[in-house]
């Protein structure tokens, strides 16, 4: 009975205290409280990157953990196992293949723009393959990652506890240039994500220090500075809409394309090869993709393709059908793949611990104010370190000065505290002491040492009291003093703080600066903006395959006459230079086609290269047909004076002797998809087109050798539709025309023709008497057997050169100055010597005072196959530069 009393008493005391320790709370809202703390938990300390250095806690973790370990670039690297361990232990509780794949994603060169660690060993592939295990592989930092934990020990940053309180982490790195810039970030927290695209490093810093000088930067200027994302993998971007919209709001979508050139093998198909591809596309699952849809016939056109990718670079090969079109295929490739995707712009980063929006401007603004903070607490570290020495310094000086007194003091004392003791009640008489009046130093009491002071005095060993280092430490003083000196100025200046941080971007620029690796192309679908494309003028050179570019003129060095030149073009054996001109890259380039159709380009949109570059082909710029060929380029600076383009026409000319003349205002409305300039007869072919004012005299001649001259009011305006009129009779069935011109300066102009077999002359304009459109004119030559057909016809001037054009690819230059004029209806001379298998392809002319044209044609001279042909340069963009026959 009294245990069965005891045991209820116990169980009643018991349940007594449990519901005392029971609490009751509203489920609702302890969810929201927990959830709310779990959210901002994954916000600041997991998924989103601090703006100041870029980096989220397990990155900044890993560098911070390297650095620890001293794994820098100059160093053996250690087993990544070793560094995950260090990591995992000291200052990131978490799995071991979050921290591993963090390090991993820093060392890939296709992941990052600037790649933060230095791996060795298998660290996956762009075809998506994981990396070997953390025991395989090594790594250690990369230079570009000390630039981010440079001065760390300098008290730079703030430190906090580590996750069991017994060591310390940095809150933020240092960073000595915009890292979330030039790397971005991607990631997703609790109801908000973080997809920022990286950026080239050199124009990063270029707007970085744009800002520093003008605060007061807009966003649109800052766009001079950094022209797009600049991505680890190349491509292209398409449009700057998306553009201008992530710089400006922080939000933006890019479209992003796989770069890719047209190949045309001798058997006469052609083949794409892609070498590069859109950021973050893994390449293994595209071309099985690609498969699948061209085994699902909805990509058709391709007849093979291969992966030829290896350390070199990557090379996808997609064979094209006989009877397919490689531009249509392309664009389907573009259309239904990967090979172009959008990269969508979402610019949240942390700012002082809270999720914030940021434009280009944000970023930079925050990143200069983060790193004047590291210098202020930089220089006030490295101030007290100084201070504290030459406090050191200053004791051993004045101890030295009455080095007597103070051994005296100390052989008294019977141990160490009492002979600090001693020393630091002993008096200096400040005008007794040479060193304090050395000092110059401002007491107005007697001098005594302090406690470090003495402790120095103590410790120093008896070699200190030779003279020579004696001297050391009055040297060391005085150099302090100058330290101490300026690191106050740097203080009290905030000017000298900004210009020191932009010494040390500038010096990290000239290091670690490179070329983008993403180019720019307008999208003709968009408003483009014009704005943000600097107004400058360029070299475009195309070249006989149809290959073109443009440069900057500011790569064309002048050159004296007669020297080897410079390269000017990148071409195969069998291509060369055709034209060339100088033009504003706000300007337009009209392509003309044999067909028929009209394409326009803006300057800017024509591919930039280097002049030693090839160029892009220019089917890849333009849809055309397969059998369809440019014949004939414009370069027109203006399309929107009404006064201009309503004064000025278009000249057309088609091998059949048909003419056709249609104001310029008929083509000043662009269209992607090219127009229709002229209707083409069944079995004729465009053949040439010219640019004039109305009041030009046109000139037509024929492969048989005659030539007709009539003035261009002859030839009334006509629409676009129109076919045109007779210019031209020909001889016979066989007979076709070879070439037009446009005489605007009878008086000093002459006409120069070329045949086939090397004979030419050059006759004076008034040989050829005017006469109506349509007749067979006169002879301009006299065409023979030994001549061979007529093949070119040009107006020149004595400043002209000639540039005649094997059909083997082979050029040949003559001084136009050197052909005397002789009469119209001669034979004419021997203007190159050929062989009974060689023949002249076509002729052109260039201004030999020009001195871009003189560099780009005195490129290596004692190459055939790389010589050069083109008309004339023409800065005022009334010329016109037509194809070779």
């Amino acid at each position: 009975m009294p245990s069965l009393l005891l045991s209820k008493t116990v169980a009643k005391i018991m349940e007594e205290n449990q519901q005392e320790r029971i609490v009751a709370v509203n489920i609702e809202e302890q969810m929201k409280s927990a959830y709310i703390d779990y959210a901002m938990s994954v916000i600041v300390s997991r998924a989103l990157p601090d703006v100041r250095d870029g980096l989220k806690p397990v990155h900044r973790r890993v560098l911070f953990g390297m650095y620890e370990l001293s794994t820098f670039h100059n160093k053996p690297y250690k087993k990544s196992a070793r560094i995950v361990g260090e990591i995992l232990g000291k200052f990131h509780p978490h799995g071991d293949t979050s921290v591993y794949d963090a390090l991993v994603r820093m060392a890939q060169e296709w992941a990052l723009r600037e790649v933060l660690v230095d791996g060795q060993g298998n660290f996956g592939s762009i075809d998506g393959d994981s990396p070997a295990a953390m025991r395989y592989t090594e790594a250690r930092l990369t230079r570009m990652a000390e630039e981010l934990l440079n001065d760390l020990d300098k008290d730079t940053v703030d430190h906090q506890l580590n996750f069991d309180d017994t060591l310390e982490e940095p809150t933020v790195l240092p960073a000595r240039y915009p890292n979330l810039i030039v790397n971005g970030a991607s990631g997703i927290a609790v109801g908000m994500a973080t997809n920022m695209a990286p950026h080239n490093l050199a124009e990063a810093i270029n707007a970085t220090i744009a800002y520093i000088d003008n605060r007061e930067i807009t966003a649109k200027e800052i766009t001079q500075y950094i022209k797009a994302p600049d991505f680890p993998t190349g491509g292209t971007i398409y449009g700057y809409q998306g553009i201008q919209n992530a710089m400006l709001t922080g939000r933006g979508r890019i479209v992003l394309r796989g770069k890719a050139t047209i190949e045309t093998l001798p058997n006469g198909r052609e083949r794409i090869i892609v070498t590069e591809i859109p950021y973050q596309v893994n390449k293994s699952d595209m071309l099985i993709r690609t498969a699948e849809l061209v085994n699902e016939k909805k990509l058709e056109g391709i007849s093979d393709l291969r992966d030829e990718s290896d350390r070199e670079g990557i090379r996808v090969v997609y064979e094209i059908k006989r009877d397919a079109v490689a531009n249509v295929v392309l664009n389907n490739l573009y259309k239904h793949t990967s090979l172009q995707n959008s990269f969508s712009v979402n610019n949240v980063a942390l700012v002082k611990g809270r999720p914030t929006m940021l434009t280009m401007i944000d970023m930079i603004k925050y990143f200069v104010e983060h790193r004047h903070e590291v210098v202020v607490r930089r220089t006030k570290f490295e101030l007290k370190q100084a201070q504290d020495r030459a406090h050191i310094l200053e004791g051993l000086l004045v101890a030295l000065d009455e080095l007597d007194a103070v051994i005296s003091l100390i052989r008294q004392a019977k141990t160490p505290d009492e002979a600090k003791i001693l020393l630091m009640e002993k008096t200096f008489d400040p005008t007794e002491s040479l060193v304090l009046r050395i000092m110059a130093m401002d007491l107005k009491t007697n001098y005594q040492l302090s406690d470090l002071q003495a402790k120095a005095i103590l410790e120093m060993r008896l070699q200190r009291l030779t003279g020579l280092e004696r001297d050391k430490i009055k040297a060391e003083y005085e150099e302090l003093s100058k330290a101490i000196a300026n690191l106050l100025e740097i203080l009290g200046n905030e000017p000298l703080r900004m210009q020191i941080i932009k010494n040390e971007l500038l010096d990290i620029k000239q290091r670690f600066g490179n070329a983008r690796r993403t180019d720019i192309v307008a999208d003709s679908g968009e408003v483009l903006l014009e704005d943000m494309i600097e107004r400058e003028q360029v070299v475009v050179t195309i070249s006989h395959l149809g290959y073109i570019k443009r440069t900057s003129l500011s790569e064309y060095k002048t050159q004296a006459r007669g020297g080897k030149g410079v390269q000017g073009g990148a071409t195969r054996n069998e291509d060369f230079i055709e034209h060339i001109y100088s033009a504003n890259t706000h300007s337009y380039i009209l392509f003309f086609t044999q067909k028929g159709k009209c394409y326009w380009k803006k300057v800017y949109e024509i591919p930039e290269a280097g002049k030693n570059a090839k160029g892009r082909a220019i089917q890849n710029l333009i849809n055309l047909e397969q059998d369809d060929k440019v014949k004939a380029y414009i370069e027109v600076d203006n399309l929107t004076n009404e006064d201009y383009i309503n004064n000025h026409y278009i000249i057309f000319c088609t091998k059949k002797g048909t003419v056709k003349k249609t104001t310029l205002e008929q083509f000043s409305r662009p269209r992607q998809g090219g127009i229709w300039a002229l209707g083409i007869d069944d079995g004729d072919a465009l053949l040439d087109v010219k640019m004039t004012n109305g009041s030009s005299q046109i000139m037509i001649a024929t492969t048989k050798g005659n030539c007709v001259r009539f003035e261009e009011t002859k030839v009334r305006s006509m629409g676009r539709s129109a076919t045109g009129v007779r210019g031209v009779s020909l001889a016979d069935e066989t007979d076709e025309v070879i070439g037009m011109i446009c005489v605007n300066n009878p008086e000093t102009e002459t006409i120069l023709v070329v045949s086939e077999n090397g004979y030419g002359k050059r006759s004076d304009i008034e040989d050829y008497r005017i006469v109506n459109r349509g007749g067979k004119g006169v002879k301009t030559i006299n065409i023979t057997e030994k001549t061979g057909a007529l093949v070119s016809i040009s107006n020149v001037t004595e400043k002209d050169d000639l540039m005649i054009i094997r059909k083997d690819g082979v050029v040949i230059r003559i001084d136009v100055e050197s052909l005397r004029i002789m009469g119209r209806a001669t034979q004419g001379v021997k203007l190159i010597r050929l062989n009974d298998d060689e023949a002249i392809a076509s002729v052109a002319k260039v201004d030999k005072d020009d001195e871009i044209v003189a560099e780009i044609l005195d490129t290596n001279p004692e190459a055939n196959t790389s010589a050069i042909a083109t008309e004339s340069m023409d800065t005022n963009a009334q010329s016109t530069n037509t194809g070779s026959q």
